[in-house]
């Protein structure tokens, strides 16, 4: 069911989604903007309201509004968060509504963090006690003012569907009608949380509450929002990486119907027109004489040989146990190098902003990972005080750690200086993925030795960016960038002789970003196509290889034993197809996976068939996490067939879809996943399929031709005509 919330007789201009939930349940969902194509948003005005904490309003009609501390992006955190409050409320599901937080990193920063962003995997795991928490305090709050009414013990009384109840008498009364009283109670500093056993929402796969409208097409994301007077623009920065404006010739461009105004900055040039279609065209009509700067040599050549030179320099000590040396001089060795690629974003929003610039004000309209960050650095583009600036976040049309930047709204900011009114600033394909802030090139070396059949003795290296120092300077520390050596020193196997380097390796003048599990989808890949070369050395086969050294981890383990027997591991299979298997402990859950797939002689890969078993953690909506799951094997297995940013003469050689390939519906395999039944704290899911896929894939490639591949994408060259 979808109902739409109206003014009068005419729908609302605000797109108000509701989603029909299993069992019947209908929860109405606010988008936190007011563009011109919806109603204007009341404040936030907690006046007659009972509002225990920052995450939970409630209305003297019973009107329930969850305010999400994380964005939406399709991975379903705002169904997932609202089904974490409402279980601990004890909320009538029928009558919550959701909000999405406003700028404030102190009530709403990320517990992981401590900013307000949306990354990691890190939404219900870094957020499950909180939330948890915030409900059953506003539970136990409402019990008090029911009790206080009713002259009883608190302890008489349960909650159940927006209702506190008397169990001796039988008398009942409404959150709403407890509103006001409820306020006036003192919150209790210790609150017991629902044991799981009794849990009513969480656990239930029930229908993600944006599904509806994003498929009539009634949602609105940050490339939808319009404003009375609004202008588009779209912009050209210098191709080359650093490179400056020099001169423009606009005289084409302004005889364009439509086009109002050129704006030229120090880096980029922007075509303001009455319609995109006219900026569009008027930013074709430029004549541009770049200043390329001094990185117009630059190629993926010279960045590769400088990473793979930094790489055989002795690194910074990230983890070490037992004794490496000794190790390392036991048994038998092998050594083995992996390269990844730099990698686009290409999220189906193109990166976008729009901005109202007053002499006092500044107000955007935008979907971001980082909603303070981008209030701030709006703020300093706009030289206002950080209140002055309004941020209005939508619904996302991808992320994958691109909207963890700030750069789209400062950059809108900038053009909206020059230009009277509202302005909406849209990036093309070709300019989003040639201008992206890039996944960065690693190169992870590994030696091990064997000995009866397991691993005596690992040394690994992991040379690339520190994204971090950037990004959260904090977080690095000792020059080790935490997330670049992620899954890297906390692997799952039992070895006895361990260590782990990092050596921080920076490519000149490509600025490197998130990208959908950076550190792990680097690891993995270097970690689990290595342990089926050392499988391979040792006479074994890839799953008991694994079996072997999985003592300390249990629920690994029994990931990999499900997806053994659910994949069909050992069943005879054709010429040239085979089948690969990962495992992985990322991003606090725990997950295995096997690809089934067949090389042709012409070295084209065919994907016939993914299985993955995860463990993680309590399932809050099953339904999503296996989701999640399918979404990220197709975006991991993408990259590994396909990803990669090449550089030229300082220009990124890519552009669009043509050249950057997307997986295609007729080439995606069945994908079964097995959602194990777990009574632990969850874990994160939306980035663990994205590292799951691309080393399992290469396992599979390596069992069907014998061909051990270290670099991805996969080099069909290699494999054409290879038969194991």
């Amino acid at each position: 069911m979808i109902i739409m919330e109206k003014k009068s007789d005419t729908v609302s201009r605000r797109t108000l989604l509701a989603g029909g939930l299993a069992g019947g349940f209908l929860l109405a969902f606010h988008l936190p903007a007011h563009a011109a194509n919806e109603p204007v948003q009341p404040p936030d005005v907690t006046e007659g309201k009972f509002a225990p904490n920052a995450f939970i309003r409630i209305d003297e009609a019973g009107q329930t509004t969850l305010v999400m501390p994380q964005v939406e992006m399709g991975q379903g955190v705002y169904t997932a968060v609202a089904m974490i409050l409402a279980e601990e409320l004890d909320a009538n599901f029928a009558q919550v509504m959701l909000e999405h937080a406003p700028p404030n990193d102190k009530l709403y920063g990320n517990p992981v963090f401590g900013l307000q962003v949306t990354g990691n995997s890190n939404s219900i795991r870094a957020w499950w006690e909180h939330l948890r928490n915030a409900g059953a305090v506003a539970r136990a709050m409402l019990v008090q003012a029911a009790a206080q009414q009713w002259q009883v013990d608190p302890p008489s009384c349960t909650t159940a569907n927006g209702e506190v109840i008397h169990k001796e008498s039988g008398r009942k009364l409404a959150y709403g009608a407890l509103a006001a009283s409820a306020s006036g109670q003192t919150p209790p500093k210790d609150v017991a949380l629902k044991d799981p056993k009794d849990f009513v929402l969480i656990g239930q796969p029930l229908k993600r509450l944006d599904t509806p409208d994003k498929a009539n097409g009634k949602a609105v994301y940050g490339i939808d929002a319009i404003l009375p007077d609004m202008k588009f623009a779209t912009v050209a920065a210098c191709p080359v990486f650093g490179g400056k404006v020099g001169k423009v010739d606009d005289s084409a461009a302004r005889k364009i119907p439509g086009v109002r105004k050129i704006v030229v900055l120090d880096d980029m040039v922007a075509v303001v027109g009455d319609h995109m279609w006219a900026a569009k065209k008027g930013l074709g009509a430029l004549v541009i004489d770049w200043d390329e700067g001094p990185n117009a040599r630059l190629s993926s050549k010279d960045i590769w040989q400088d990473l793979r030179a930094a790489s055989e320099k002795d690194g910074v000590v990230a983890k070490s146990e037992g004794d490496i040396a000794k190790g390392l001089a036991t048994g038998e060795r092998l050594d083995a190098s992996y390269e990844l690629p730099f990698l686009a974003h290409a999220p189906m929003e193109p990166i976008n902003a729009t901005v109202r610039l007053k002499s006092d004000s500044c107000e955007i309209w935008t979907g971001t990972q980082v909603l303070t960050r981008v209030q701030s650095e709006a703020a300093k583009a706009a030289g206002l005080p950080v209140e002055k600036v309004t941020v209005n976040n939508h619904l996302l049309g991808g992320g994958f750690g691109r909207k963890l930047e700030p750069d789209m709204a400062v950059a809108a900011v900038r053009i909206a200086k020059q230009v009277d009114g509202p302005v909406k600033v849209v990036w093309t394909r070709e300019e989003d993925i040639q201008h992206d802030v890039y996944r960065p090139v690693y190169r992870d070396t590994i030696a091990a030795t064997l000995s009866d059949g397991k691993i005596v003795g690992w040394k690994y290296k992991v040379a690339g960016s520190a994204i971090l120092a950037r990004w959260l300077p904090p977080a690095f520390q000792k020059g080790i960038d935490i997330d670049a050596v992620d899954s890297a020193v906390d692997m799952p196997y039992d070895i006895p002789n361990f260590h782990v380097e990092y050596v921080r390796a920076e490519p000149p003048a490509v600025p490197t970003g998130f990208w959908r599990g950076v550190g792990p989808n680097n690891n993995v890949f270097a970690i689990e196509s290595f342990m089926d070369e050392l499988a391979r050395k040792a006479g074994k086969d890839p799953v008991e290889f694994r079996r072997g050294m999985l003592g300390k981890n249990p629920r690994l383990l029994a990931a990999l034993n499900l997806v053994a027997e659910k994949s069909g591991w050992g069943q005879p299979l054709a010429a040239r197809v085979g089948r690969g298997v990962s495992i992985q402990p990322s991003f606090g859950s725990f997950i295995a996976t096997v690809v089934e797939a067949e090389v042709d002689e012409q070295g084209e890969v065919h994907l016939h068939h993914v299985t993955s078993a995860v463990d993680t953690g309590i399932a809050v909506n099953p339904d999503t996490i296996m989701a999640q799951l399918e979404g990220g094997l197709i975006f991991g297995l993408t990259a590994a067939l396909y990803g990669e940013i090449t550089i030229d003469k300082g220009r990124v050689q890519q552009s669009n879809f043509h050249d950057y390939r997307m997986l295609r519906i007729d080439q995606t395999p069945k994908i079964e996943v097995h959602v194990i039944k777990s009574g632990e704290a969850p874990g994160g899911i939306g980035e663990t399929g994205v590292t799951a896929g691309p080393p399992a894939l290469r396992n599979a490639i390596y069992a069907a031709t014998g061909v051990a591949l270290r670099r991805l994408p996969i080099d069909r060259s290699l494999i054409a005509g290879k038969k194991a």
